[in-house]
């Protein structure tokens, strides 16, 4: 089930609220809490790249990595967007909303992975850092935003006090994204040719939580589910992980 060659890399996770406002920012900041759970559950470092606050609360988006082997592998099958269903604690009457947030991981690759980046085609914005973040994350200046012409890929980090560090940091983020987008076409590639295989793409929607009227977690590709919604809110997500692996590499 973790045979590909990325599969034993660490990981990096993007989670972006849907439209909605406060509503999908609080869903995407619940999300962040799974993931990071579930990444202390499973003995992996889990670090905070980028951070922006809500207006109100939740988050406008977040990037952690989890350091550890086969992160990505366990982590790839979560691309998609998520959905809640639930009593919204941001509405006076108390109504029913649904939220969507995207999640998207991709492998963060090492020095034996060779990604050529022409430093011509880098341009870097210099900001201070927003929002609180957690513990760990610092309220700065040195945060950095780099922009990839060839690819139109941004990425943020104010992970530390030093932006050389930043810097550092966003290169090996922007290279573990062009090698991720390079997988995609290898893969889509693939599937077009083999033709029986499950295809999976960024945007879909993969998985419905749902608090009220009744409780129930349902992966809509494998049909696996739980009524446990707690749990999986507190990070008991390997179920899911594993059923997915196991009926994508039966395919």
């Amino acid at each position: 089930m973790l045979s590909g060659e990325e599969d034993k890399l660490g990981a990096i996770v993007n989670i972006n609220p849907g439209a909605g406002g406060t509503e999908s920012q609080d869903w995407a900041q619940m999300l962040m809490r799974m993931y990071v759970r579930w990444g202390e559950r499973n003995n992996f470092k889990v670090k905070e790249l980028d951070f922006q606050e809500g207006d109100v609360a939740g988050i406008k988006s977040v990037t952690l990595e989890f350091e550890g082997d086969f992160a990505f592998g366990y982590l790839k099958g979560e691309n998609g967007v998520h959905r809640l269903v639930r009593l919204s604690p941001f509405d006076s009457a108390n109504k029913r909303h649904t939220s969507f947030a995207s999640v998207y991981a991709y492998p963060v690759v090492d020095d034996s992975i060779e990604i050529e980046i022409n430093p011509g085609d880098i341009s870097w914005d210099t900001f201070r850092s927003s929002g609180p973040g957690g513990q760990g994350v610092n309220k700065i200046e040195s945060a950095v935003r780099l922009h990839h012409a060839p690819s139109g890929l941004v990425v943020e980090c104010q992970e530390t006090r030093s932006q050389g560090q930043n810097r550092d940091k966003a290169i090996r983020m922007l290279k573990s994204q062009l090698y991720e987008l390079e997988l995609r076409k290898q893969r889509e590639a693939q599937a077009q040719i083999e033709g029986s295989k499950k295809k999976i793409e960024w945007g879909s929607q993969i998985r419905s939580y749902v608090m009220h009227p009744y409780k129930m977690v349902k992966d809509l590709r494998t049909n696996y589910e739980t009524s446990n919604v707690q749990a999986v809110m507190d990070g008991d997500i390997q179920e899911f992980i594993k059923t997915f692996l196991m009926e994508s590499g039966s395919n």
